[in-house]
C-alpha cells in the first residue's frame, strides 16, 4: 500500500512540475567576428570532455625560439593569454548555472510518531500512530523556465565578453608586434647613424691633422658620435621593452624568440569614414547590447513569476499500531499574498531594463565617437607615411650624399654635413613612427568593425 502511495505522488509531482525549458542551454554560442575567427583560441574544457573545446589545440602551439611572425604572435596568444582564458571558464561557470536554474525542487521526506509515553489514568491508554509523509515544492508562474531563461541569457553574455576579450587581444597583440618591429628598425637606423658619425669623425679628424679645418670642428664631430651612441642605447632598452611586452600576451615572462618578422612598409588604400561606419554591426561592444536587453527582459518576467506563490504539495500514509489501520493523508498549502508580490523586485528588473536601453544608446554612440578618432588617426598616419615616402626621403637622401661628398672636396663645412646628416635621420625617424602609426590605427578601426580592414593586404 505504501508503495502505491509512493508511486502517486511521484506521479502527480512529474505532471505538476514538467522538464521546461531545457533548450537553450544546448544552443550554440554567439558568433565569433570575422577579426581573426580563423585562428586558433582558447576555449575551457567541458566537464567529461577529454579534449580542450578550442578551434585548436594548445599543445601545439609553443613559441618559436627563432623568429616570430605577426600570425605566430597572434595564435601563441590567443591560446595561452590568462585573461582570455579566464574569460573562457566564465562561460563554462554560467553553463553550469544554465543547468542548476533548470532543475526541481529536492521533494522532502518526514516521518514522526504520535501519542508515546504512559497514561497515568487506566481508562485513557495512549494510541501509537506513525506518518510517512512526503512533500515537494511546486513552483507556478513559470518559474523555472523563465529563469533559465534568464540564466542562459546570462550565459550567452559571457560569451560576448569573451568575444570582446578575444577582439582586444588580437588589437593588442597587433600593436605590440607593431611596436617590435618599429623597435628593430629604429635600432638598426640609430646603429647606421652611428656609423656614419663613426666615419665622419674619422674624416674630420684626417683633415684636422692635415691642416685642412679647425680642431674645434673634430670636437663637434665627437659631439655628434656620442649623442648617436646614446640615441642607440636608448633604441636598444625600447626594443626589449616591446619584444618583453610581446611576449606578455601570451604569459611569458621572458621572450624566448629573437626577433619579429615582418614588414612596416605595407600600406594599402583606406575606406572613406561613411564606409567603416556601415561595418559598424561586427563590434562586439554593440552586437552584445541585443543579448543584454533580452536577459533584462527576461529578468523582468522572472520577477513576475515570483509574484505567484508557490504550492507545497503533501502526501503520506499513517498508521495506528493499537488498531494496525493505515490511512491516507493529502494536503497542500500555499502563502497569501498579501503583503508581498514581489513590487520591488518586479520595478527594479524595469528600471534595470531602462537603463539598458540607454546603455545602449551610450554605447552607440561611444562606438561612433572611437571610430571617428581612430579614423582621423589612420588617415592622417596614412597621408603622413605615403608624403614622408614619396617627397622627403628622396631629396633627403639626395642633399646627404651630395653634402657628404662635397665636404670631402672641401665645399662645404661640417656644419652642413651633420645638418644634412640629421634631416635624412630625422626623415627616416620620422617616416618610421608614421608607419607604426598607421598600423597603429589599423588595429584599433578593425578592433571597432570587429573585421580586416583589407583583407588584400596592408598587414605588417
Amino acid at each position: 500500500m505504501r508503495l502505491k502511495l509512493l508511486i502517486i505522488l511521484i506521479f502527480i509531482l512529474f505532471f505538476l512540475g514538467p522538464h521546461a525549458g531545457a533548450t537553450r542551454a544546448e544552443e550554440s554560442p554567439p558568433k565569433p567576428r570575422p577579426l581573426g575567427s580563423d585562428l586558433p583560441a582558447f576555449l575551457a574544457r567541458a566537464p567529461r570532455q577529454e579534449t580542450p573545446d578550442s578551434l585548436g589545440d594548445a599543445a601545439a602551439t609553443r613559441e618559436s625560439t627563432g623568429t616570430v611572425t605577426l600570425r605566430q604572435a597572434l595564435a601563441l596568444a590567443l591560446m595561452q593569454n590568462p585573461e582570455l582564458r579566464a574569460f573562457s571558464w566564465e562561460v563554462r561557470a554560467r553553463e553550469a548555472a544554465t543547468l542548476q536554474a533548470g532543475l526541481l525542487h529536492n521533494p522532502t521526506i518526514g516521518a514522526d510518531l504520535q501519542d508515546l509515553g504512559v497514561s497515568a489514568s487506566p481508562d485513557s491508554v495512549p494510541q501509537p500512530q506513525g506518518t510517512l509523509q512526503l512533500s515537494q515544492i511546486i513552483e507556478l508562474g513559470g518559474k523555472r523556465t523563465k529563469r533559465r531563461e534568464a540564466v542562459a541569457l546570462s550565459r550567452d553574455l559571457a560569451w560576448w565578453d569573451y568575444e570582446t576579450k578575444r577582439i582586444e587581444l588580437f588589437t593588442q597583440v597587433t600593436q605590440a608586434f607593431v611596436d617590435l618591429l618599429r623597435g628593430q628598425q629604429q635600432q638598426e637606423l640609430t646603429e647606421e647613424t652611428v656609423r656614419l658619425a663613426e666615419e665622419t669623425a674619422r674624416v674630420v679628424s684626417e683633415r684636422v691633422r692635415a691642416g685642412e679645418v679647425s680642431p674645434i670642428e673634430e670636437i663637434r664631430a665627437n659631439v655628434a658620435l656620442a649623442s648617436a651612441g646614446i640615441e642607440r642605447d636608448r633604441a636598444g632598452k625600447e626594443l626589449e621593452a616591446a619584444r618583453k611586452q610581446l611576449a606578455a600576451t601570451w604569459g611569458s615572462a621572458i621572450p624566448q624568440f629573437e626577433k619579429a618578422e615582418g614588414i612596416l612598409d605595407a600600406i594599402s588604400p583606406i575606406p572613406s569614414l561613411t564606409q567603416l561606419a556601415e561595418r559598424l554591426s561586427q563590434n562586439s561592444d554593440l552586437a552584445r547590447w541585443a543579448t543584454e536587453i533580452a536577459q533584462r527582459r527576461a529578468a523582468v518576467d522572472l520577477e513576475q513569476s515570483r509574484a505567484v506563490p508557490d504550492l507545497t504539495l503533501m502526501g503520506g500514509v499513517r498508521r495506528y499500531e493499537s488498531t494496525g489501520d493505515n490511512v491516507f493523508i493529502i494536503g497542500l498549502s500555499l502563502p497569501l499574498p498579501l503583503f508581498n508580490r514581489n513590487q520591488g523586485g518586479i520595478q527594479e528588473a524595469r528600471d534595470r531594463l531602462e537603463k539598458g536601453e540607454e546603455e545602449r544608446r551610450a554605447a552607440e554612440m561611444r562606438v561612433a565617437t572611437a571610430l571617428s578618432e581612430a579614423y582621423r588617426a589612420l588617415s592622417t598616419a596614412h597621408i603622413e607615411a605615403t608624403s614622408l615616402k614619396e617627397k622627403v626621403l628622396p631629396g633627403a637622401a639626395q642633399a646627404f650624399e651630395a653634402v657628404n661628398e662635397g665636404y670631402r672636396l672641401g665645399k662645404f663645412g661640417l656644419l652642413d654635413v651633420l645638418d644634412a646628416q640629421r634631416t635624412l635621420f630625422g626623415s627616416r625617424a620620422q617616416h618610421l613612427r608614421a608607419l607604426a602609426d598607421y598600423h597603429q590605427a589599423v588595429a584599433e578601426v578593425e578592433r571597432l568593425i570587429g573585421e580586416p580592414l583589407d583583407v588584400t593586404g596592408g598587414r605588417p
